[in-house]
């Protein structure tokens, strides 16, 4: 009778682990990414500028996007295993399930995360292939210093309603995904104590809150007159 040995990542707790790192990594990535978002608010020039820098640098754009595609394969891979694995373990649905420590947003997961996978593919769409509501970089009009007019893309995108209906829908979706994954990568990586819970929870809220508000002060502060059409 042969055994086989099960490496870290074939077991739930390593699934866990190898979605908290991933998620560690893509929380990074929204920091950063909200950061350059938010440079909007000091002009075209500004922002322009961000963009031609990040575009005239490969070697850093596409080395964070394979990372980034990376992360998002490994996240959803140890996903869809740990739900199939949960279901396996239990066939037969409980009949009746009291909630103790679970939260809506925890509830939610299995919902906001292919949604949210929906929006990046959108996003992506929108802003960085052109093929939306936005244009590629390579066919945006020049601004008056002869840098391809990013500000412009995006101030003109924003000014659309519904479209800033639509990344606020997605914003609100990211924040309840944030708040249960911060809480998850706690857990999953030991840091648990009954003593200090209600303040880790207080910091993954906040955490998730400030993402949110973030991403959201740019298509607001356009649809409501802050950011300058004319930069």
């Amino acid at each position: 009778m042969s055994t086989q040995t099960l490496s870290l990542p074939d077991t739930s707790i390593g699934k866990k682990v190898l979605m908290a790192v991933s998620g560690v990594v893509l929380f990074g990535f929204l920091i950063g990414h909200m950061a350059g978002n938010l440079q909007v608010f000091l002009g075209h020039q500004a922002y322009n500028e961000y963009a031609k820098f990040l575009h005239d640098t490969p070697t850093l754009l596409w080395g964070t996007r394979g990372v980034l595609l990376l992360m998002v394969l490994v996240h959803i891979v140890a996903a869809l295993q740990l739900v199939k694995a949960n279901a396996d373990a239990r066939p037969v649905a409980y009949k009746m399930k009291k909630s103790i420590s679970s939260t809506y947003a925890s509830k939610t997961m299995k919902i906001s995360g292919p949604l949210l996978l929906a929006y990046i593919i959108y996003h992506l769409a929108h802003f960085t292939f052109g093929v939306t509501a936005g244009l590629g970089y390579e066919h945006l009009p020049t601004d008056a210093e002869g840098l391809p007019n990013v500000y412009f893309n995006v101030v003109s995108s924003f000014q659309i309603p519904w479209l800033v209906g639509l990344y606020a829908i997605a914003q609100v979706l990211l924040g309840m995904h944030l708040y249960h994954g911060a809480w998850s990568v706690l857990q999953s990586l030991g840091i648990n104590h009954r003593r200090y819970n209600l303040q880790m929870r207080g910091a993954a809220s906040a955490f998730a809150l400030a993402i949110v508000v973030g991403f959201l002060a740019v298509p607001f502060g356009v649809l409501v007159g802050l950011v300058d059409p004319a930069g």
